[in-house]
């Protein structure tokens, strides 16, 4: 077989937070030697260590106690920032009050400063509010007031989930709304699923508020929509259609350009779906009609409107009249013994990912054809601006060399690999992958050392001959293989089989976006500190412009 080149630019800036540079290519030492003596010079070492994220996460943000859950994006005009709400989520929540209403503003997306509570729990346990669900901010001019509107969550109250609101005239001091309050059987709707209120203005001007909810009969769910002139009195406008019988959360209602989009997150239990996803229409009735036949009316990008991988959900976008972008929240793992990495399947057992976790931001990115697709917020670029050292520490069924700071190698064949010194806490990972045929299969591997009898990979795994889909697994020969809980979403092959490719990962946080038409979230613990690879598995992949950048 013909051997193809693969240019690997290796940058010598400076070393890794890990010691002092290292020796051979190829040396190591012991885990424990690692970790019992932090000075010693371990930065050219190979085997697996064992890190810890830190308490709190800067680009991906999560808070020093507790995790994000729902959150609830806004662009505040009186400040000029975006503020994220999100429900709060402790390890020990209270039995019928929990989730209080958190908060962070950022103006880019990748730094956020902590707002502390903006709403709390109710004061006892049979209020509608003493839990609080997820719902929506809204700045109204014309009163100056700050709204949110937001689900009261209740088992021992008459209606389990209700929708209710708050008031502020400077974003600090809330008032509750004690006598308002929307009840679903009042309008034909459950007492049990009436939650997710999100607020937009309709092309007649007017608010409207669409809630997620299923009708008091029983049946397929349905949306619930209401109008408003004045975000005050709301009157019903009617239901209409989810996707069959599949319940569809956290909604979001948006024009772009010359389209309507209704974002939403699919709560349905099974590995290909638990999705954020949208639909896509040239107004807000046809919008709505789309739900009557989703099947004919599939945004046309061939993913059926799918954003990102099972890591990512109740997505919602906030816009600051230039760029429009969108926060989820990725999910923590438990359970396993960490020193094994064993949490990095937790959901692979059949069982959902966990709820709650760091907020994820990406630009949303508008095609010409109007379709969507997720990117890396601008500012990252600019976040993650220290280049780093990268080196071939070992390779399988590859032809190295080495001219100054260039490598070259050509990866053929089954269990062909390189593997690169160890990555730092907050990392950048940026090249280009080219196969030779439309069959070829490749990977990207993290958490893998030399001894690892199981690391973990992101395959580009060929569906056919011109579809692809990530697919996570665990390798080595104790690996498990494909993991079904954190599964991606299936994507038309490259015309000219060249894939680019961006990693950022904070702690065990990690998004990969590939050609501004692929997002893959993922958490992954045991990133930082330790060594990855790209593999190749069969036919042969050309690798270029390999960078590794830090902050």
């Amino acid at each position: 077989m013909k051997k193809q080149i693969i240019s690997l630019v290796v940058y010598m800036v400076t070393a890794l937070p890990l010691g002092g540079v290292g020796g051979g290519l190829l040396c190591s030492c012991s885990d424990d030697d690692i970790k019992g003596d932090p000075a010693k010079d371990w930065a050219g070492t190979t085997t697996f260590f064992t890190p810890t994220d830190e308490t709190g996460f800067s680009t991906y943000y999560n808070p020093a106690i507790g995790r994000c859950g729902d959150p609830m994006p806004f662009y505040d005009q009186k400040a000029g920032d975006f503020k994220v709400l999100y429900l709060q989520e402790y390890t020990n929540n209270m039995t019928y009050r929990f989730h209080p209403i958190w908060g962070v503003s950022t103006t880019d997306g990748c730094n956020y400063q902590s707002l502390g509570e903006i709403l709390p729990v109710g004061g006892n346990d049979y209020q509608q509010d003493a839990a609080l669900g997820t719902g929506c901010c809204y700045y109204n001019e014309k009163d100056g007031l700050y709204y949110i509107y937001y689900t009261g969550h209740n088992g021992n109250s008459k209606y389990r989930e209700a929708v209710m609101r708050a008031t502020s005239s400077d974003f600090k001091t809330w008032t509750r709304d004690e006598l308002w309050q929307l009840n679903g059987p009042d309008y034909g709707y459950s007492a049990t699923d009436f939650r997710d209120p999100q607020i937009f203005v309709a092309e007649d001007g007017q608010y409207r508020m669409i809630m997620s909810t299923r009708p008091v009969s029983g049946g397929d769910p349905k949306f619930a929509e209401f109008k408003s002139s004045d975000m005050k009195n709301w009157e019903h406008v009617g239901p209409f259609n989810m996707i069959w019988d599949r319940m569809l959360e956290c909604p979001d209602i948006f024009k772009m350009g010359n389209y309507w989009y209704l974002v939403y997150s699919e709560s349905y239990k099974a590995s290909w779906s638990r999705k954020v996803k949208y639909m896509m229409a040239t107004s807000w009735d046809a919008l709505k009609s789309c739900f009557n036949d989703p099947g004919a009316n599939w945004p046309k990008d061939g993913k059926e409107g799918i954003l990102d991988s099972r890591a990512f959900y109740a997505g919602k976008t906030a816009s600051n009249g230039t760029d429009r972008y969108i926060w989820g929240w990725c999910p923590f793992r438990s359970g396993g013994d960490i020193h094994e990495m064993n949490t990095n399947v937790g959901a692979g057992d059949g069982n959902e990912p966990n709820w709650s976790g760091a907020l994820v931001c990406h630009k949303i990115i508008q095609h010409s054809d109007g379709t969507l697709t997720v990117g890396e917020v601008p500012a990252m670029a600019g976040k993650y601006n220290q280049q780093q050292e990268v080196k071939v520490m070992a390779s399988n069924g590859s032809s190295l060399s080495q001219s100054g700071e260039s490598v070259g190698a050509s990866l053929s064949g089954d269990d062909a690999y390189v593997l690169f010194n160890r990555l730092g806490t907050h990392n950048h990972i940026s090249l280009t992958v080219k196969t030779s045929n439309n069959w070829d299969k490749f990977g990207i591997s993290l958490v893998r050392g030399t001894d690892s009898k199981k690391y973990y990979t992101m395959v580009f795994n060929p569906e056919n001959e011109n579809w692809r889909k990530v697919n996570f697994e665990q390798e080595g020969e104790e690996g498990k293989g494909f993991v079904e809980g954190i599964d991606s979403y299936g994507f038309s092959r490259p015309s000219d089989n060249t894939y680019k490719i961006d990693i950022y990962t904070d702690n065990s946080v990690m998004v990969m976006y590939v050609n501004d038409n692929v997002c893959y979230t993922n958490r992954i613990y045991g990133i930082a500190k330790n060594c990855w690879s790209i593999n190749n598995y069969g036919g042969s992949v050309t690798v270029s412009d390999v960078k590794v950048y830090q902050y």
